[in-house]
């Protein structure tokens, strides 16, 4: 979860930057693929934990 939470913030910081300083609308697009990566990881992670429950 700390990665998560550390990828969302990184993606944030990177989009402030790249909306904030002109010339560098890269950074904007690298927090954009950043954060998608993190919800995707996250989102797998949680799949995969639901998969493993046993049945009562």
């Amino acid at each position: 979860m700390a990665l998560f939470l550390l990828l969302v913030l990184i993606a944030v910081i990177l989009g402030i930057i790249g909306v904030a300083a002109e010339g560098l609308g890269y950074l904007l697009i690298i927090g954009i693929v950043v954060l998608v990566a993190s919800v995707a990881f996250a989102a797998a992670r949680v799949s995969r934990r639901a998969k493993r429950r046993p049945l009562r």
